[in-house]
């Protein structure tokens, strides 16, 4: 602002605080037209940019009274389920549900004879009672991993791996002579 003359006439008036905020806002706005002006954008929602194509701003939006995935409370059961999906602790569970329920999602005739034994990286071993049921599981092993899938959802297991049932050791002691042993066939 520039001086105003002193006359002997009128007396010398000094701007007020609220006339020095007003000058300061227009001072402020005559800087951003001047700014919006040179970047060739507009100053309204939508408004063309300097290649005369009208953009979208997005503006926040308020859900109404109707259903909003994101912002509304979620059930408990998915909320777990999700939570359980990205931590580590899931494949226990899924674990877990697999041993307790075996009977349940093999048939009692499947699950008489074997039990399982490990669930690791998609890889399922099942211990059966004898070299016969090893074998019958072998060619069952793609209804198993089916079955399974179905039942604990999709990529749980992958592969089923059989094992029949071990020989007891011959080694007792701390000192053995290396060799064949006694043979026999078991199972």
């Amino acid at each position: 602002m520039a001086p105003q003359p002193v006359s002997d006439d009128s007396p010398v008036v000094s701007p007020r605080g609220a006339d020095m905020a007003r000058a300061a806002l227009d001072a402020a706005r005559a800087r951003n037209a001047a700014a919006r002006a040179a970047r060739g954008t507009g100053h309204r929602r939508g408004a063309a940019n300097a290649d005369g194509v009208a953009r979208r701003l997005s503006r926040r939006r308020w859900s109404g009274p109707g259903p909003d995935k994101a912002r509304d409370p979620q059930p408990l059961g998915d909320m777990l389920g999700s939570w359980l999906a990205k931590s580590a602790s899931g494949s226990e569970v899924v674990k877990a549900r697999l041993f307790a329920g075996w009977a349940e999602i093999v048939g009692p005739d499947i699950a008489a004879h074997a039990q399982p034994a490990t669930l690791m990286d998609g890889e399922l071993t099942v211990v059966a009672e004898s070299t016969a049921w090893a074998t019958q599981l072998r060619l069952l092993a793609p209804g198993l991993v089916k079955s399974i899938n179905l039942a604990l959802g999709h990529g749980t297991v992958t592969r089923v791996r059989t094992k029949g049932p071990t020989a007891p050791s011959w080694r007792f002691g701390n000192r053995h002579v290396p060799g064949r042993g006694p043979r026999d066939t078991y199972g």
